[in-house]
């Protein structure tokens, strides 16, 4: 398998993860969706079947679509990504570009399958949060533990299943998210995937979310008038939160590795 039918797989597989994951944020969150209110566990299963449908879709390079899954792999001494992809560090950075690449795209999908939901929606808040997660009480130190112990359970029992008789297929690992997100996505909204939260985070910084303006008091500038000053001063303000995005990133990094390493001594 060419290391260009992996990026592709991974690229459609993630993609799809971030479309069918991001809707059911976007159908549960934003203004006079038909899902609205729907309630956190429509969100958990919306990700569930998310996960299913990206598994399918990129079965061909083994469905990672997680660097931290990647990094699980790898840190489990296994030889192989997938059948035919042996583990360099060129395949590595060709996981990495693909789950990214198509969290970014998919997260553009929802964006546009919902655009005037977002146009509707009035709370900044959650228009982000259809893109990238946030934690319920801002505590970096808890909430990197709780990404690092959500992603060590994905990593851990995915690298189980190798290993046991099933045959559940992709429906195992949908029901194994759909477990997380039900028990530790409480308190920071369970991102378990780096490409999950970066790349939907830097969608929502370049694309064009409406946002109400924001009037801030600038003192009038040198032959500028008050009414011309207070304009000068309106701008619109966009927050992708980027003060937490570290911690959706590196907390699952930490989680995948530390699953990796103990897989070669418990299995």
């Amino acid at each position: 398998m060419s290391l260009g039918e992996v990026f592709f797989s991974e690229v459609l597989g993630t993609g799809m993860l971030l479309l069918l994951g991001g809707g059911v944020v976007a159908n549960v969150l934003l203004a006079k969706s038909k899902g609205k209110d729907g309630g956190w566990l429509l969100i958990n299963f919306g990700w569930g079947l998310a996960v299913f449908a990206g598994v399918f879709l990129a079965y061909k390079s083994g469905a990672h679509l997680n660097p931290a899954v990647t990094l699980g792999i790898l840190a489990s001494g296994s030889g192989e990504y997938a059948p035919g992809v042996d583990i360099t560090f060129s395949s590595t950075l060709v996981y990495f570009a693909g789950e990214m690449v198509g969290a970014f795209l998919g997260a553009c999908l929802v964006f546009l399958t919902y655009r005037k939901h977002f146009e509707a929606e009035e709370d900044e808040r959650k228009k982000l949060w259809v893109f990238s997660t946030a934690p319920e009480i801002r505590s970096p130190a808890w909430n990197f533990l709780t990404e690092v112990v959500g992603t060590f359970v994905l990593v851990i029992v995915v690298l189980s299943f190798g290993n046991t008789p099933q045959q559940l297929g992709p429906l195992a690992v949908a029901l194994l998210v759909v477990g997380i997100g039900a028990s530790l996505g409480g308190p920071t909204g369970y991102a378990i995937n780096p490409a999950r939260d970066l790349g939907p985070r830097i969608a929502h910084a370049l694309l064009p979310v409406q946002h109400r303006p924001v009037v801030t008091a600038r003192p009038p500038a040198v032959g500028v008038g008050a009414a011309a000053a207070a304009e000068l001063g309106s701008r619109p303000r966009k927050d992708s939160d980027w003060g937490y995005a570290w911690i959706p990133v590196f907390g699952p990094i930490v989680g995948g590795v530390i699953a990796g390493l103990l897989s070669q001594v418990v299995f």
